[in-house]
């Protein structure tokens, strides 16, 4: 018997277990992960940016988290000597006609309490000597990190807490059994108190299969990556990212330079007929058939007809990727790109064609699910552990946990 059963063995779970682990001392937590490794999907594909938290909503969870989780994220890097560079990153106006978004996301940056400058095209190219732009802003809070190897650390902490961390345990059917909760898995069956579901991907599914109703749909975000080649590299000091179009929820094409050294190029948005579908080849006819009847999909693809075009070039043709590239740094060409690994963004999407714009954590019977955390959710993830702690608390779990 198990006081909390985390599903999902992502940063964002194994963060919360680790909270847990933390405020509970004397609950038994169990962390169940499909995969034969932790951090397997979103958490090990992503470009590992610790995230400053200027582009999102003032007073909406992810700004709040990501402001306080790139602090936080940075002090444990510090303390468990994970190597992170804080390098900062440069955001640009490359014609005249994005001064007024950039002016924007200046001013939101200050709302949101992120040490954010105004620089001239001069200092900008200070900065990144290849870069073109007419104006820019640098955000200095922003670093990266190998979110791979931080989550590997906090399951090294749940392990020394006394977790029980089990790899290769799916889920596949959640019943109750009095006032508790039984996990029916490939590994067998595990009863527990409470449960909280942190499946990404599977978010949804996992909430209706415990009976809660998140109102949303995960719909699956393929973001395909270029590298530079090695000789190539020089032309990125830290990261460049496009002012973004604020009507669409991607961030459009940037280079980040990785912790390893390595610089990659994107990514573009295209939809992933696979929930976990890395590769354009990928496909699954259930994960395609709930998004194509799902009437919130059409919706959405009606509102971003133009740029969902547009990315689709961008995925088929090398040549169009280039050009997006080419408006930060006209130097880069088709040559100095080499394809590397895609991520899958589970973001979810409401009935009416709304894409879920911040975390949304509910609560259901004798549980809470995380049903949407794409990024900036690594960054985030301390926060969002302390966040469903908390939220434990207000539900007044003494009746429950005893």
């Amino acid at each position: 018997m198990y006081d909390f059963a985390i599903i999902g063995g992502g940063i964002v779970g194994l963060a919360t277990a680790m909270t847990l682990g933390k405020h509970h001392i004397n609950n038994r937590i169990l962390v169940l992960e499909k995969e034969a490794e932790w951090a397997f999907h979103q958490t090990g594909n992503n470009s590992g940016v610790i995230h400053s938290g200027i582009y999102y909503k003032p007073g909406s969870f992810k700004a709040k988290f990501c402001r306080d989780g790139s602090r936080s994220m940075v002090e444990f890097c510090q303390e468990h000597n994970i190597e992170h560079d804080i390098c900062g990153k440069v955001i640009v106006a490359t014609d005249l006609s994005e001064i007024s978004r950039l002016e924007n996301l200046y001013q939101r940056g200050l709302e949101n309490g992120i040490p954010v400058k105004k620089i001239s095209q001069e200092e900008a190219r200070e900065i990144e000597p290849h870069l073109s732009c007419v104006a820019a802003i640098r955000v200095l809070s922003t670093g990266i990190v190998n979110y791979k190897q931080v989550s590997l650390k906090y399951a090294e902490i749940i392990k020394k807490q006394g977790g029980d961390l089990r790899l290769n345990t799916q889920v596949l059917k959640i019943r109750r059994s009095g006032k508790n909760q039984v996990l029916e898995t490939n590994q067998g069956s595990f009863e527990t108190k409470f449960v909280i579901n942190c499946a990404g991907l599977h978010s949804d599914r996992l909430a209706k299969l415990s009976g809660a109703n998140p109102n949303a749909k995960i719909i699956p975000f393929r973001g395909e990556y270029y590298e530079l080649t090695p000789t190539k590299r020089y032309l990125v000091k830290s990261l460049i990212y496009p002012v973004p179009n604020p009507d669409f929820p991607f961030l459009g094409v940037h280079f980040t330079r990785m912790i390893d050294g390595t610089v990659h190029a994107g990514p573009n948005a295209v939809l992933s007929f696979k929930r976990e579908g890395y590769k354009k080849t990928d496909f699954d006819l259930r994960d395609l058939t709930e998004v194509i009847t799902y009437p919130g999909f059409w919706k959405l693809a009606a509102k971003h007809a133009d740029e969902g075009i547009q990315e689709m070039i961008r995925s088929w043709s090398k040549a169009a990727f280039v050009r997006s590239l080419q408006k930060l740094i006209p130097e880069v060409q088709g040559k100095d790109l080499v394809p590397t690994h895609a991520g899958v963004r589970a973001q979810a999407l409401m009935n009416n064609g709304s894409l879920v714009d911040d975390f949304l954590i509910i609560s259901g019977d004798n549980s809470i699910h995380v049903c949407n955390a794409p990024s900036p959710a690594a960054t985030s993830s301390l926060e969002i552990g302390k966040a469903i702690v908390n939220q434990l608390s207000e539900l007044t779990l003494t009746t429950v946990i005893g």
